[in-house]
Protein backbone atom coordinates (compact mmCIF):
# COMPACT_ATOMS: atom_id res chain seq x y z
CA UNK A 1 0.00 0.00 0.00
CA UNK A 2 1.46 3.24 -1.06
CA UNK A 3 2.02 6.35 1.85
CA UNK A 4 -0.68 8.23 1.04
CA UNK A 5 -3.22 4.80 1.95
CA UNK A 6 -1.16 4.07 5.01
CA UNK A 7 -1.08 7.21 6.43
CA UNK A 8 1.64 9.40 8.63
CA UNK A 9 1.17 11.09 11.62
CA UNK A 10 -2.72 11.64 12.48
CA UNK A 11 -3.58 9.40 9.70
CA UNK A 12 -0.65 6.86 10.93
CA UNK A 13 -1.85 3.12 12.26
CA UNK A 14 -1.04 4.07 15.63
CA UNK A 15 -3.95 6.81 15.08
CA UNK A 16 -6.54 4.14 13.51
CA UNK A 17 -5.80 1.55 16.37
CA UNK A 18 -7.04 4.76 19.36
CA UNK A 19 -10.35 4.87 16.77
CA UNK A 20 -10.98 1.52 17.09
CA UNK A 21 -10.44 1.34 21.01
CA UNK A 22 -12.79 3.80 21.28
CA UNK A 23 -15.18 2.44 19.05
CA UNK A 24 -15.13 -0.93 21.53
CA UNK A 25 -15.89 1.80 24.19
CA UNK A 26 -18.36 2.84 22.28
CA UNK A 27 -19.89 -0.67 22.26
CA UNK A 28 -18.80 -2.05 18.52
CA UNK A 29 -18.32 -5.64 19.47
CA UNK A 30 -18.24 -7.36 15.90
CA UNK A 31 -14.92 -8.11 15.20
CA UNK A 32 -14.93 -8.12 11.91
CA UNK A 33 -16.40 -4.66 11.84
CA UNK A 34 -13.24 -3.53 14.16
CA UNK A 35 -10.69 -4.90 11.54
CA UNK A 36 -12.63 -3.41 8.63
CA UNK A 37 -12.64 0.01 10.09
CA UNK A 38 -8.83 -0.39 11.12
CA UNK A 39 -8.17 -1.62 7.90
CA UNK A 40 -9.76 1.15 5.82
CA UNK A 41 -8.12 4.76 5.23
CA UNK A 42 -10.82 7.15 5.94
CA UNK A 43 -8.66 10.00 5.61
CA UNK A 44 -8.25 9.64 1.77
CA UNK A 45 -12.40 10.26 1.64
CA UNK A 46 -12.04 13.46 3.09
CA UNK A 47 -10.28 16.64 1.66
CA UNK A 48 -6.25 17.46 2.75
CA UNK A 49 -7.10 20.17 4.90
CA UNK A 50 -9.43 17.90 7.05
CA UNK A 51 -6.97 14.65 6.73
CA UNK A 52 -5.73 14.66 10.38
CA UNK A 53 -9.01 14.79 11.89
CA UNK A 54 -10.29 11.97 9.89
CA UNK A 55 -10.18 9.25 13.13
CA UNK A 56 -11.75 11.43 15.33
CA UNK A 57 -15.27 10.20 16.37
CA UNK A 58 -16.84 13.54 14.26
CA UNK A 59 -18.75 14.32 11.22
CA UNK A 60 -16.70 16.05 8.80
CA UNK A 61 -17.68 18.16 5.37
CA UNK A 62 -17.51 16.41 1.99
CA UNK A 63 -19.05 19.62 0.36
CA UNK A 64 -22.49 20.34 -1.35
CA UNK A 65 -23.79 20.35 2.62
CA UNK A 66 -23.32 17.03 3.30
CA UNK A 67 -20.90 14.77 5.34
CA UNK A 68 -19.02 11.86 6.00
CA UNK A 69 -20.49 9.86 9.21
CA UNK A 70 -18.39 9.91 12.26
CA UNK A 71 -16.90 6.29 12.93
CA UNK A 72 -19.13 4.73 15.53
CA UNK A 73 -21.86 5.99 13.09
CA UNK A 74 -20.34 3.92 10.34
CA UNK A 75 -19.60 0.70 12.51
CA UNK A 76 -22.75 1.07 14.37
CA UNK A 77 -24.69 0.89 10.70
CA UNK A 78 -22.47 -1.64 9.59
CA UNK A 79 -22.95 -3.96 12.38
CA UNK A 80 -26.48 -3.57 12.64
CA UNK A 81 -26.69 -5.15 8.87
CA UNK A 82 -24.53 -8.16 9.03
CA UNK A 83 -24.66 -9.20 13.08
CA UNK A 84 -27.98 -10.27 11.60
CA UNK A 85 -27.57 -11.36 8.48
CA UNK A 86 -23.60 -12.16 8.23
CA UNK A 87 -21.88 -12.16 4.71
CA UNK A 88 -24.30 -10.66 2.05
CA UNK A 89 -24.89 -11.17 -1.26
CA UNK A 90 -26.51 -8.21 -2.90
CA UNK A 91 -26.65 -4.67 -0.55
CA UNK A 92 -28.25 -1.52 -1.67
CA UNK A 93 -26.49 1.57 -0.46
CA UNK A 94 -29.08 4.70 -0.74
CA UNK A 95 -25.88 8.16 -0.35
CA UNK A 96 -22.56 7.47 -1.59
CA UNK A 97 -21.66 10.10 -0.50
CA UNK A 98 -17.69 10.47 -0.27
CA UNK A 99 -17.88 6.42 -0.30
CA UNK A 100 -16.46 5.71 2.72
CA UNK A 101 -18.87 3.72 3.77
CA UNK A 102 -19.52 2.02 0.66
CA UNK A 103 -15.61 1.05 1.06
CA UNK A 104 -16.39 -0.47 4.53
CA UNK A 105 -19.63 -2.21 2.88
CA UNK A 106 -17.87 -4.10 -0.02
CA UNK A 107 -16.01 -5.66 2.36
CA UNK A 108 -19.32 -7.79 3.81
CA UNK A 109 -20.89 -8.20 0.44
CA UNK A 110 -20.50 -9.44 -2.92
CA UNK A 111 -21.81 -6.46 -4.47
CA UNK A 112 -22.78 -3.32 -3.20
CA UNK A 113 -25.34 -1.01 -5.57
CA UNK A 114 -24.94 2.62 -4.96
CA UNK A 115 -26.96 5.63 -5.37
CA UNK A 116 -25.85 9.53 -4.93
CA UNK A 117 -28.36 12.15 -5.73
CA UNK A 118 -25.05 14.62 -6.45
CA UNK A 119 -22.75 13.82 -9.44
CA UNK A 120 -19.82 15.26 -8.36
CA UNK A 121 -19.69 13.47 -5.17
CA UNK A 122 -20.23 10.06 -6.78
CA UNK A 123 -17.00 10.91 -9.25
CA UNK A 124 -15.40 11.92 -6.48
CA UNK A 125 -16.34 8.47 -4.09
CA UNK A 126 -15.40 6.00 -7.29
CA UNK A 127 -11.91 7.61 -7.63
CA UNK A 128 -11.35 6.99 -3.86
CA UNK A 129 -12.92 3.44 -4.56
CA UNK A 130 -10.71 2.63 -7.20
CA UNK A 131 -7.56 4.18 -5.46
CA UNK A 132 -8.17 1.33 -3.53
CA UNK A 133 -8.79 -1.08 -5.55
CA UNK A 134 -12.52 -1.74 -3.98
CA UNK A 135 -14.67 -2.87 -7.59
CA UNK A 136 -17.60 -5.15 -6.61
CA UNK A 137 -19.60 -1.53 -6.49
CA UNK A 138 -22.23 -0.42 -8.83
CA UNK A 139 -22.84 3.71 -9.22
CA UNK A 140 -25.87 5.27 -10.31
CA UNK A 141 -26.73 9.10 -9.86
CA UNK A 142 -30.00 9.15 -8.94
CA UNK A 143 -32.84 10.04 -6.79
CA UNK A 144 -32.03 7.71 -3.41
CA UNK A 145 -36.35 7.55 -2.47
CA UNK A 146 -36.63 5.00 -5.86
CA UNK A 147 -33.73 2.68 -4.43
CA UNK A 148 -32.79 0.69 -7.67
CA UNK A 149 -35.30 -1.88 -8.54
CA UNK A 150 -33.26 -3.18 -11.84
CA UNK A 151 -31.63 -4.85 -8.69
CA UNK A 152 -34.12 -5.93 -5.87
CA UNK A 153 -34.48 -7.71 -4.24
CA UNK A 154 -31.83 -6.60 -1.77
CA UNK A 155 -30.17 -9.03 1.10
CA UNK A 156 -29.43 -5.54 2.99
CA UNK A 157 -29.99 -1.79 2.24
CA UNK A 158 -28.26 0.84 4.30
CA UNK A 159 -29.83 4.40 3.98
CA UNK A 160 -27.11 7.48 4.64
CA UNK A 161 -29.71 10.43 5.11
CA UNK A 162 -32.87 10.94 6.70
CA UNK A 163 -36.29 10.87 5.78
CA UNK A 164 -39.44 11.24 7.83
CA UNK A 165 -40.07 8.14 7.01
CA UNK A 166 -39.35 5.05 5.26
CA UNK A 167 -39.80 5.05 1.21
CA UNK A 168 -42.20 2.84 0.61
CA UNK A 169 -39.82 2.01 -2.72
CA UNK A 170 -37.15 0.76 -0.60
CA UNK A 171 -39.65 -1.68 1.38
CA UNK A 172 -40.71 -3.22 -2.11
CA UNK A 173 -37.17 -3.88 -2.63
CA UNK A 174 -36.19 -5.87 0.18
CA UNK A 175 -35.67 -9.81 0.08
CA UNK A 176 -37.51 -12.19 2.47
CA UNK A 177 -35.44 -11.89 5.43
CA UNK A 178 -33.12 -9.03 4.44
CA UNK A 179 -32.30 -5.80 7.03
CA UNK A 180 -32.52 -1.80 6.32
CA UNK A 181 -31.47 0.02 8.33
CA UNK A 182 -32.19 4.14 8.18
CA UNK A 183 -32.35 6.74 10.64
CA UNK A 184 -35.59 8.16 10.68
CA UNK A 185 -36.97 11.27 11.72
CA UNK A 186 -37.20 15.45 11.56
CA UNK A 187 -34.13 17.37 12.30
CA UNK A 188 -33.15 17.37 16.07
CA UNK A 189 -35.34 14.25 16.07
CA UNK A 190 -33.65 11.47 14.15
CA UNK A 191 -33.32 7.93 15.63
CA UNK A 192 -31.42 4.52 13.79
CA UNK A 193 -33.88 2.07 13.49
CA UNK A 194 -32.85 -1.29 11.42
CA UNK A 195 -36.32 -3.17 9.88
CA UNK A 196 -36.35 -6.83 8.74
CA UNK A 197 -38.50 -8.40 6.40
CA UNK A 198 -40.38 -11.05 7.69
CA UNK A 199 -43.52 -13.45 5.72
CA UNK A 200 -45.92 -10.77 7.87
CA UNK A 201 -44.04 -7.59 7.07
CA UNK A 202 -41.66 -5.80 8.31
CA UNK A 203 -40.32 -5.80 12.03
CA UNK A 204 -38.90 -2.55 12.94
CA UNK A 205 -36.63 -2.01 15.77
CA UNK A 206 -35.19 1.21 17.46
CA UNK A 207 -32.20 2.07 18.41
CA UNK A 208 -30.38 5.65 19.61
CA UNK A 209 -30.53 9.18 18.50
CA UNK A 210 -28.97 10.19 15.45
CA UNK A 211 -28.00 13.40 13.26
CA UNK A 212 -27.92 12.81 9.45
CA UNK A 213 -28.53 15.16 6.64
CA UNK A 214 -32.25 15.05 5.19
CA UNK A 215 -33.19 12.48 2.73
CA UNK A 216 -33.75 14.69 -0.71
CA UNK A 217 -35.14 13.54 -3.71
CA UNK A 218 -34.66 14.99 -6.91
CA UNK A 219 -30.71 15.09 -8.53
CA UNK A 220 -28.05 17.70 -8.50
Amino acid sequence: MNQSLQGIGMTSRRTRERMVNRLIEQGIRNRKVLDVMRDTPRHIFVDEALASRAYEDTALPIGFNQTISQPYIVAKMTELLINKLGHLHKVLEIGTGCGYQTAILAQFADHVYTVERILPLQKKAKEHLWELKIKNISYIHNDGGWGWPEYAPFDGILVSAAPPEIPEALLQQMALGSILVIPIGESGRQELQRVTRTPNGYEVEEFEPVSFVPFLSGRD
